[in-house]
């Protein structure tokens, strides 16, 4: 009976002698996994920031960092690119202005240069009163400078118009003459048509008319040209112009300016085919 009640008391003394141990190993198990997961936490930690940063460097090199010294959309009148003043760091467009060697008068104050519209009107002419009034208006005004940005201008509406570029046209246009334009090109979009046109040359770009009413000038250009133009319908025939054939084109597009906007653009008010 003796031995029966020592045997339990054994059992009872290895249990307890096997308890520590089994938490010790438990313990030093939880502690060596812990270790392992930090380690492979800290590996992929440092590779996901290496990444981060490796893209951020990549898209900084290929985006670019915005400085607040971008270049603004392009002006087909501006003469020169735009030069910003220290003071407060706004685009101020420069005029453009060809010297001449007729010298200069002075009159109530104001400088008056004869013969200033040389090759572009007759001096006391309409014409040259009309360009008087708007260089008055604006100081910054020069008119051979303006018929190279007309000639700019023209190619690029023509190009847009022709390939339904709608985003060039409302940089270029007012909204009534953009409405016009989008119109046909959504009438051409709904067709299937497409317009194929090249220019070949633009022989020829003078101002016939010019005036100031109220705060807009206003400027009409007549333009020659050449170009090749045509007409596919959605099957890809040809309904209108020739792929091949050079035309003759003569435009009269009228240009306007509101002079007390600190805006530079002009903007195409009217379109007429001139013969």
């Amino acid at each position: 009976m003796a031995a029966r009640l020592h045997k339990p008391q054994r059992w009872a003394l290895t249990a307890g002698l096997l308890r520590p141990s089994i938490r010790r190993t438990s313990e030093r198990l939880s502690s060596g996994s812990l270790e392992s997961v930090r380690d492979v936490f800290d590996i992929y930690t440092i590779i996901f920031l290496a990444l981060a940063v490796f893209i951020f460097l990549r898209l900084r090199s290929v985006l670019g960092q915005r400085t607040g010294r971008e270049r603004p959309p392009y002006d087909p009148f501006s003469g020169r690119d735009p030069v910003r003043t220290p003071s407060n760091d706004k685009v101020v467009p420069l005029p453009t202005r060809n010297a001449d060697s007729t010298g200069v008068a002075v009159d109530g104050g104001e400088v008056v240069r004869a013969n200033r519209w040389q090759d572009v009107a007759e001096p006391g002419s309409p014409l040259a009163a009309g360009l008087d009034a708007i260089a008055t208006a604006d100081p910054t005004f020069d008119a051979k400078g303006f018929l190279a940005g007309g000639r700019a201008a023209y190619e690029m509406v023509v190009t847009a118009f022709a390939e339904g570029d709608r985003r060039n046209l409302k940089m270029l246009l007012s909204r009534e003459v953009y409405d016009g334009f989008d119109a046909a090109i959504r009438e051409r979009e709904t067709k299937g048509e497409t317009v194929e046109t090249r220019f070949v040359s633009i022989d020829k770009a003078e101002i016939t008319a010019a005036e100031l009413r109220g705060k807009s000038a206003q400027v009409t250009v007549r333009f020659v040209s050449q170009l090749i133009s045509a007409t596919r319908d959605r099957a890809g025939q040809v309904i209108d112009g020739s792929p091949e054939k050079v035309i003759d084109v003569t435009d009269l597009w009228t240009f306007a300016h509101d002079v007390s906007s600190r805006d530079p653009n002009w903007k195409l008010v009217a379109t007429e085919a001139a013969q």
